[in-house]
């Protein structure tokens, strides 16, 4: 597979053209940003242990019945996935009030739903990401109605899988965003990444915090945080 030239350039990864225009490359990054890009900064290491532990979870879930991008994984930082177009909605997943959504509702931090929470963002950084429900996705024309009752079905059965996996290496998954795409003919399927940057984990025993929250808000002891979880999940 050859890598040709690079087509786009995000907050944490860079996508490039393959010989193969069904499959491109993407190369994690170490930079870091919060706040829709406000705060930046770098945690080394975290390519490694993102695009390691994205791919695990892109395996495990293949193999549960969630299609996604995922096809090989290429070096510590690089990794081949399928071309989609990307649903220009991020699909947040919540099973205890955190960051903002208990800033937006009044709801104690660490409070445990009886379900799980399942909300929408208008993926846009001009627009500031704002949450959008499903009569407006379909009045902008983001998603069919059948598209989007697909995400959100894989949406909370990817939640159920990465609970329970991740309490048995003492993690709870505290929430989670999620991207899906369409590949060329139009099948939906999970895209962009599942890691530190995009989850919140917390120590299911004392409740520390192992995940980019130590970034946004100033915690100290970031990169342990990352490398604890990939010490977790692949014991080293």
């Amino acid at each position: 597979m050859k890598k040709l030239e690079q087509i786009y350039e995000g907050k944490a990864k860079k996508v490039f053209n393959t010989d193969d225009p069904d499959l491109l490359i993407v190369d994690y990054k170490d930079d870091a940003t919060a706040f829709n890009g406000e705060k930046k900064g770098t945690i080394v290491g975290k390519g490694v242990i993102n695009n390691r532990m994205t791919n695990q979870f892109m395996r495990l879930l293949a193999a549960d019945s969630v299609p996604t991008h995922y096809v090989e994984e290429l070096s510590d930082r690089e990794t081949l996935v399928k071309a989609v177009k990307i649903v220009p909605l991020e699909v947040i997943v919540r099973n205890i009030a955190a960051g903002s959504f208990s800033k937006r509702f009044g709801v104690r931090e660490g409070t445990v739903f009886k379900k799980p929470t399942l909300e929408f963002s208008y993926k846009n950084d001009d627009l500031g990401d704002p949450m959008i429900n499903d009569s407006q996705i379909y009045a902008i024309e983001l998603a069919t109605p059948s598209e989007l009752a697909l995400i959100r079905e894989y949406a909370y059965k990817i939640n159920d899988f990465l609970k329970s996996t991740l309490l048995e290496c003492g993690i709870t998954l505290v929430d989670f965003k999620l991207e899906f795409g369409k590949t060329s003919d139009g099948t939906i399927i999970l895209a962009d990444e599942i890691s530190p940057d995009t989850c919140r984990f917390w120590d299911a025993k004392t409740g520390e915090k192992l995940d980019k929250d130590r970034f946004r808000q100033d915690l100290g002891n970031v990169e342990g945080a990352y490398q604890e979880m990939s010490r977790r999940l692949f014991g080293k």
